[in-house]
């Protein structure tokens, strides 16, 4: 089960940059779905870490405090190859533990009381700031000017590269597991292929939406009768008749399926592809992901005499960076393009 191709509503093959995951070159903020209150039962800390996962960096902290890591709560994992800012919470009582901290990947920027602990998902987006190196002030005028669009027009919402591991290994893993040719005992190792078999039948459905849209609807994302919308305020319905109107304003958002058990699924023409990306005896929990986002805050800056420019933006929690990028250069990227060699690393 090979994974195909990422397909993008704009063609912008004469658009060519390169890019790094690395702590200087590739820097991630969360920003959080509100303020927190300054009192409360909860520590929340402000936490910048660097070229160290999530999960090693909530260890980090379980050792620290002798308590199991299901007891720090986060809102969203981060990625390795990067500096990256995140909130985590922790019981006001541990508070005396982080006076003396010190760790050379990790670093407590703030400390504030609140009400209750951070759940996952309990973000609002993520800022990223990106350097984009090999490009003449000609490229710098494509790449914003095809960045402003895709940011108005939207975002086909694909699952990038990292979710699949190297060599995308993990979706013929997840395939074994699921058919049952392959036993599983860890149940984080469980849990993560079940979230690849899902986000992979994603893709592909996207992708054949894509294509759809380019063959028949100049590029635009072409909604069909039976879609399933998502609203500003959660809601998930499938309206009569197709809400051309609401998709143009933002209001509803067309989604598409994460197989499994108890969620909605499509009708009508919505359907007939859906199915091909269903699978309909999956007893884990299924749900429904925004086909599109809006990329927004976008800012550029051009630095001629390193031939680079700084690409920052800001994308709703679950997005993928990369997938922008991608967009944006009309290509697919894998971890091998973007890995940074160590004669580059400090320029």
């Amino acid at each position: 089960m090979k994974e195909l191709d990422r397909e993008y509503l704009l063609s912008t093959q004469d658009i060519n940059f390169k890019f790094y995951q690395n702590e200087k070159d590739f820097v991630v903020d969360e920003v959080p779905l509100g303020e927190f209150l300054g009192k409360g039962n909860y520590l929340i800390l402000k936490v910048q870490k660097v070229e160290i996962t999530t999960w090693d960096m909530i260890a980090v902290f379980a050792e620290l405090l002798d308590v199991p890591a299901q007891k720090i709560g986060y809102a969203g994992l981060k990625d390795k190859h990067a500096t990256t800012t995140q909130y985590i919470s922790v019981e006001s009582k541990h508070e005396r533990a982080f006076k003396n901290f010190q760790h050379k990947q990790i670093k407590i920027l703030e400390k504030i009381r609140h009400s209750h602990s951070i759940r996952m998902g309990d973000l609002k987006g993520n800022r990223f700031s990106i350097n984009l190196y090999d490009i003449d002030a000609m490229d710098a005028g494509k790449i914003e000017k095809v960045a402003r669009k895709i940011a108005k027009t939207g975002l086909p919402n694909y699952f990038g590269y990292q979710r699949f591991g190297q060599d995308a290994g993990s979706i013929e893993q997840a395939k074994e597991m699921i058919k049952g040719e392959l036993f599983i005992e860890d149940a984080k190792i469980k849990s993560f292929l079940i979230s690849v078999y899902q986000s992979y039948y994603f893709n592909e459905w996207l992708r054949e939406r894509v294509l759809l849209s380019r063959e028949k609807n100049s590029s635009e994302f072409l909604l069909l009768s039976g879609d399933v919308y998502l609203s500003k305020d959660g809601k998930l319905s499938t309206p009569k008749l197709i809400p051309t109107k609401e998709f143009e304003s933002k209001k509803l958002i067309p989604t598409g399926l994460l197989c499994g058990r108890d969620t909605f699924r499509a009708r009508d023409d919505a359907r007939e592809i859906e199915t091909k990306y269903d699978d309909e005896y999956l007893q884990d929990k299924g749900y429904r992901r925004e086909a599109l986002i809006y990329p927004s805050e976008i800012d550029c800056k051009f630095v001629k005499k390193e031939t680079m420019m700084n690409l920052s933006f800001t994308l709703p929690k679950g997005s993928y960076a990369t997938v922008f990028l991608e967009s944006i250069a009309g290509k697919n990227y894998s971890a091998k393009d973007v890995k940074q060699a160590k004669s580059k690393k400090n320029r």
